[in-house]
């Protein structure tokens, strides 16, 4: 067969294992093939369709250049990047723009998105196109134009008429994210293996089709159908039936569900969710957490319903430590018992990013958010969610931080942009950011802007409308408030109710003062343990199961014991207490702490418990009595400082005022004289942390705007920047990360004990702590000998990133231990 030159001329993939090259015209219909039955689900007519495939086809068309071409033959470093060559290349040849009748401006913003599938777009300035275009020889510049030709060809109906420029610059985001996807599936060697040059285009087509049909499946994006039936057997509460019934109006929506804690909030979210996947508002969901505790939690929980919701869906985990999480591993490798109906593909578990490509994806909202942010593969990520309804719990922790609060405004503005919609989950939801959260969403769906002031609690809104829902009966009936003083009353009245067969817990704001209370209590003689952030993740993992099993739903061995945490009990773990003490925070986090105080009232009732009624006992001042704005600090010490001093106040002078938490008809009149608009009046001492507080959130707030993409600019224009800087999904103190590890055999070895491979040991080794406290401290050297041969295998990213910290004895060195029951503890003065 006489083939056309630019065939055989042209390497798009290297030979592996001495087998042929892959010419760089299969590669790219390869990619077609791919990019077809993805477009083949939109609602595009044929000739867009068709448009847009031929588009994804040329995304390599800059392989075709001498650069290229000797990289892959001769191992050269190209001068120009291949894909911001296809860019030129497709700028520079008006034939396609006739051909395809399409406006020039929204031309140049297609091939921009079809160009930038790397994870960025080309900042190549055009001015130097002609120059890239004649650097890659006078062979590839003449190819160039009859492969553009002849890739037409396949096409014959392919048109754009009529696509406007607003239209195209939301298209190119979408069309980006698509070629990535396609890219990537029509890479696969396994599905697409290489070809020597002997067939034609159209024939080599033809091969490349059912290749596609059968990859897309494996890679687990070939969708999965809604299915109608009942999710759950048990009776739906309040908020529940108020999912059932509740009208969806056309086009993308918002839901917003405000209910107390254990309301069954996740469940009336996918009631919704299943109504709107029916509707086809969406055709997957992605749920975003708070957390990875959270996340795993949910998972774990998806495996009892994803097979009801959908049929045969592929399921999957997406935060930095999935693959620590057993029952994710379990689910791609086939062991899961969760029969055929849910599964897990090797292909989407590789890579965090391709999470958000299930068709039920589980992980951080950090997750998400990352879609709308100035980092690489934003598009990807904005393309996997187009197609899912977006599952928000928590909302109120992300609110209350004017960093997300921007992102996620943001994620809500441009997801209502692409024709999603989604469902935001809190009890604590001020409503001034509902208002805010509703702005944003109905601004992107392009409708006007729909707020509602009612204050009905609980309650359901729908695109800003709010529909209030009754309130059940509370078993346990209102919580009580009680004021303590100082922590030796803290002490006592923990110590009391254990010793009367109580299971009871001390929240502490800080890790240190949660290390020092349980010192204090164990000294007492009270059985006493330690939950916090600052455990090796092996013994946080193993500490989480041991309390979960104790205080859990069914647990077992609870009374007389206590537990002391962090904040890390306040929405990742389902736990049940008796008693509960907690230093004071702000009204939010209270509610959410005291909602796990007398949780399971089916499983121990009122009268089961040792306790004749649920107390929150607040370690507090009086607020009555500020002198300075050390008022706080003289009674929680280091956890005076991790809250807003202005919040802390308002918390205290309302809720003692209040005297009791009445869940859930009285929250609103909690949470909005602390964290909504035109909040209570506060002491003239403490004015100023007030004004800091609020400046603070505005350069929060302000970063945050200048960190995410500018959606309206198209994708070339709006995603610039991705390569310049990191961009966090959340601000905080800077930490440092640390492995820990023991000696064995005069080497040293991970110090979890339990493990897969040694790379996980390693990983289960890890902690963080504050960056600023560890920098005064003499950590080890990491040039050792010893420390040097541990982590010679390690990547070279983790060797620089990670600071491995043997552990003799429970030192690691002057000023900080480590214990696996205590965790990383300073010795040294604490520094603020």
């Amino acid at each position: 067969m006489n083939l056309p030159a630019y065939i055989v001329n042209w390497p798009g993939k290297s030979g592996r294992n001495g087998g042929p090259e892959h010419p760089a015209v299969y590669h790219m219909l390869d990619v077609a093939a791919v990019a077809e039955i993805l477009i083949a689900r939109e609602d595009f007519p044929a000739q867009v369709r068709d448009a847009l495939a031929l588009l994804v086809g040329l995304h390599d068309l800059g392989k075709v250049g001498i650069g290229f071409r000797a990289m892959i033959r001769e191992g050269l470093s190209q001068t120009v990047r291949h894909w911001e060559l296809s860019e030129a290349w497709l700028t520079q040849d008006e034939f396609l723009a006739e051909r395809l009748q399409a406006d020039p401006w929204v031309m140049q913003a297609l091939i921009g998105a079809v160009a930038g599938h790397h994870g960025r777009p080309s900042r190549q300035d055009e001015r130097f196109f002609s120059k890239m275009c004649l650097s890659a020889g006078a062979a590839a510049g003449a190819d160039v134009v009859t492969i553009a030709r002849d890739f037409a060809a396949l096409w014959p109906e392919a048109s754009l008429k009529g696509i406007g420029r607003r239209q195209a610059a939301g298209l190119g985001w979408w069309l980006a994210g698509l070629t990535n996807v396609a890219d990537w599936v029509g890479s696969n060697a396994e599905w697409f293996p290489a070809r020597e040059a002997d067939l034609s285009l159209i024939d080599y087509l033809e091969l490349a089709r059912p290749r596609a049909r059968r990859a897309v499946p494996e890679a687990g994006l070939g969708g999965a159908e809604a299915l109608a039936g009942s999710l759950f057997d048990f009776r739906p509460r309040p908020m529940q039936a108020a999912a059932v019934g509740i009208d969806l109006p056309e086009g993308p929506v918002l839901a917003v569900i405000e209910d107390e804690t254990g309301a069954g909030k996740t469940e009336a979210a996918l009631v919704l969710a299943q109504r709107m996947l029916l509707a086809g508002k969406g055709r997957g969901l992605f749920f975003g957490l708070p957390t990875t505790a959270t996340a795993d939690a949910m998972f774990r929980r998806a495996a009892s319903f994803a097979g009801r919701l959908m049929r045969n869906p592929a399921l999957t985990l997406a935060h930095g430590r999935a693959g620590l999480s057993v029952p994710f591993r379990d689910l791609v490798a086939g062991r899961a018992e969760t029969g055929d109906e849910v599964t897990a593909t090797a292909w989407l578990a590789d890579n965090s990013r391709r999470a958000l490509l299930a068709d039920i994806g589980i992980g951080t909202i950090d997750q998400a958010l990352l879609a709308v942010m100035r980092a690489r593969f934003s598009a990807l990520r904005l393309w996997g969610l187009s197609s899912k309804i977006l599952i928000v719990d928590e909302a109120h922790e992300i609110q209350g931080d004017g960093y997300m609060a921007a992102l996620l405004e943001t994620l809500l503005r441009v997801h209502a942009g692409q024709g999603g919609s989604a469902i935001l989950l809190s009890a604590t939801l001020p409503l001034a950011a509902r208002n805010r959260l509703s702005r944003a969403f109905a601004e992107g769906a392009g409708r006007q802007v729909r707020t509602d002031a009612s204050r009905a609690y609980p309650a359901l809104s729908v695109n800003g409308a709010v529909q209030g829902v009754r309130a059940l009966d509370s078993a346990k009936g209102a919580v009580g408030i009680g004021c303590l003083p100082e922590f030796d009353n803290a002490l006592n009245i923990l110590e009391y109710n254990a010793k009367q067969g109580a299971a009871c817990l001390w929240v502490r704001n800080a890790v240190d003062d949660a290390i020092q209370a349980v010192e204090a209590l164990r000294v007492r003689g009270v059985l006493a343990s330690l939950l916090h952030a600052r455990f090796a993740l092996c013994d946080r993992k193993r500490i989480e199961a041991a309390e979960l099993a104790r205080f859990g739903r069914d647990g077992v061995d609870r009374a007389g014991r206590v537990l002391v945490a962090t904040q890390v009990v306040e929405s990742s773990l389902d736990l049940d207490f008796d008693v509960m003490v907690s230093d004071l925070a702000p009204m939010a986090a209270l509610i959410q702490r005291a909602g796990r105080l007398w949780r399971h009232m089916d499983m121990r009732p009122r009268e089961a418990r040792p306790v004749a009624a649920p107390v929150l006992h607040v370690l507090s001042p009086d607020p009555a009595e500020v002198r300075d704005d050390r008022w706080l600090r003289e009674v929680l010490g280091a956890g005076a400082w991790v809250y807003p001093l202005d919040l802390q106040w308002r918390t205290a002078d309302l809720l003692f005022r209040a005297g009791e938490i009445r869940a859930p008809e009285g929250l609103r009149d909690l949470i909005e004289p602390v964290h909504g608009d035109g909040a209570d009046p506060i002491p003239e001492v403490l004015e100023r942390a007030e004004r800091e507080r609020i400046g603070e959130g505005y350069a929060r707030r302000s970063m945050g705007d200048q960190n995410v993409i500018d959606f309206r600019a198209g994708y070339r224009g709006g995603a610039s920047g991705a390569d310049d800087a990191h961009y966090p999904t959340r601000l905080g103190r800077e930490t440092r990360k640390l492995a820990l590890a023991r000696w064995q055999g005069g080497c040293l070895v991970p110090w979890a004990g339990e493990g897969t491979s040694l790379d996980e040991l390693w990983q289960m080794s890890e902690l963080s702590a504050a960056k600023a406290r560890l920098d005064r401290l003499p950590l080890p050297d990491q040039a050792s000998p010893a420390i040097a041969a541990a982590k010679r295998d390690w990547p070279e990213w983790r060797r620089d990133a990670v600071t491995l910290c043997p552990v003799e004895d429970g030192v690691i060195c002057e000023g900080l231990t480590y214990d696996g029951e205590i965790g990383l503890s300073f010795v040294s003065p604490i520094v603020r």
